[in-house]
């Protein structure tokens, strides 16, 4: 909020305008950039500022391909909807898709894609933490076989971004995106990164900003609240990555120990540190998300941008959990501001409120 408040009054200039005040917007711009660009291990040149993930992915995809006819793309079966979204636009612009099956542990197998790629495959897309199970893909061996097929990978980071590793180079992605509310940023803005020779056509059209891959007026306050927020998390990622993993090690301990019928939804070791997905039997999830909100705790029963669909998660679809389990799950996150102590008053929350649920339901046995 320090860093962005000039934004909203002495530097609100227009960073594409030649004179002064547009001049002192675009240096905070492009300082925005080079912060940015560092979280990445990339040339600044190389980061397009957007709205956020859901852009991002878009841009990177439809981007890459169009026109789509003809053109075949590598995805798997548990991507966030930005990626599964768009892949079923470019399917209705003539493209084909393959989705990957991952197995029980939430996590795609590099050979897979190997065996799915055909001299028409256009792209390959696969994120590099899942949003939902915080399991880590293996991107960096994805990355070898389509380097060598000479397909363009793009890889969804808006989970790992600030949490892990997310040196691009090393990586060997060609497009990458990052969300900017997912590392303490404001929501509203985003960036993609775009390797240097990749071929990247902008969706939106209008004037030649951000080098004629996204037309619009930037979001100047946006950019710099992500480029300070990207340089916090270069800073600290390590520190505080070991910190809240402690804390979801302790929250999910402490929940398997003390409440019956409940286990961990994919990996346990290959994951983000912040996230855990526990599925309780005979619990609707949703209830659940419901009496945990009464007691103060925000915790959620799949991705928010799935928010209101009566189905289960396609996620635990994907990773082979029946619909009753799968809506009987519930995904905790943590993050920088949270404590030993309310991890401890949320294990009591949920041991009460399960016990509770678990009572009035008519799906409970008697032995339970």
């Amino acid at each position: 909020m320090e860093a962005m408040a000039p934004c909203f009054g002495e530097v609100y200039g227009n960073p594409s305008s030649i004179h002064h005040f547009g001049q002192m917007a675009k240096q905070r711009l492009e300082m925005a950039r080079r912060q940015t660009a560092s979280l990445l291990n990339c040339r600044p040149q190389e980061i397009v500022f957007v709205s956020g993930g859901t852009e991002g992915d878009n841009l990177a995809l439809l981007g890459s391909l169009r026109p789509c006819q003809d053109k075949h793309v590598i995805t798997t079966r548990i991507e966030h909807p930005a990626v599964l979204g768009t892949c079923a636009q470019i399917e209705r612009e003539g493209g084909e898709v393959t989705y990957l099956r991952v197995g029980a542990q939430g996590v795609v197998e590099p050979d897979d894609v190997r065996r799915a790629l055909r001299p028409n495959t256009a792209i390959v897309s696969v994120m590099h933490a899942n949003n939902e199970l915080g399991t880590v893909q293996p991107v960096g061996e994805i990355a070898r076989i389509t380097r060598e097929a000479g397909v363009p990978l793009h890889s969804d980071g808006v989970q790992a971004a600030g949490r892990l590793a997310t040196d691009v180079k090393a990586l060997g992605v060609d497009l990458y995106t990052i969300s900017g509310h997912k590392i303490h940023a404001p929501k509203g803005i985003g960036a993609l990164f775009v390797r240097k020779g990749t071929t990247l056509t902008g969706i939106m059209h209008g004037g030649h900003h951000e080098r004629d891959r996204r037309a619009g007026t930037e979001n100047v306050a946006g950019a710099v609240g992500l480029g300070k927020a990207a340089e916090c998390g270069s800073r600290d990622r390590d520190a505080e990555s070991a910190r809240v993993a402690g804390l979801r090690d302790r929250l999910e301990n402490g929940i398997l120990e003390r409440v019956p019928y409940t286990g961990v939804n994919g990996s346990r070791a290959a994951r983000i540190p912040n996230t855990t997905n526990l599925y309780f039997d005979w619990v609707e999830g949703e209830s659940l998300v419901i009496a945990l909100d009464l007691r103060g705790f925000a915790v959620s029963s799949g991705s928010a941008c799935s928010s209101g669909s009566t189905e289960p998660s396609h996620v635990l679809l994907a990773i082979g959990l029946v619909p009753e389990r799968a809506r009987a799950s519930i995904r905790f996150s943590l993050g920088r501001s949270n404590t030993v102590e309310q991890v401890d008053a949320l294990i009591d929350a949920v041991v009460d409120s399960v016990a509770h649920l678990r009572k009035i339901s008519p799906l409970t046995p008697a032995h339970a």
